[in-house]
């Protein structure tokens, strides 16, 4: 059994190549800013993009004993988000595009940990 450190790994893993693969380009990974985190930071033509990647074990019918991996991003989480992705727009960087929150979540195999589906949520929050 996969330790919860290395599911949320593995789904950050898979999250930035699905980003990758949908013509996203990766700024930062498990970027920290004070005592928050971003996951991950990503841009395309339009927006800079600040990732929060929730990965959740399941069964083929997408039945969960906690909630939808969405559901576990609280508001205190978005407002630890929104103010990591403040002091790193405070950088200066990529000013030109506009930033935008949100989640991806991943659904694994509760038996073999393959990835069963990935959901991207755009805008999924904000300020």
């Amino acid at each position: 059994m996969m330790k919860t450190v290395d599911i949320g790994r593995l789904g950050e893993r898979a999250a930035s190549k699905y980003l990758k693969k949908n013509g996203y380009k990766l700024v930062a990974s498990n970027a920290h800013f004070s005592h928050n985190e971003i996951d991950i930071i990503a841009k395309d033509k339009e927006y800079i993009v600040f990732v929060e990647v929730k990965t959740r074990s399941t069964d083929e019918n997408m039945s969960y004993k906690y909630g939808t991996p969405a559901s576990a991003v609280t508001k205190a989480k978005q407002q630890r988000t929104l103010d990591a992705a403040r002091a790193y727009l405070r950088s200066g960087k990529y000013r030109t595009l506009q930033p935008r929150f949100d989640v991806i979540e991943v659904h694994l195999n509760k038996d073999d940990n393959s990835i069963l589906e990935i959901n991207h949520i755009t805008n999924a929050f904000g300020a």
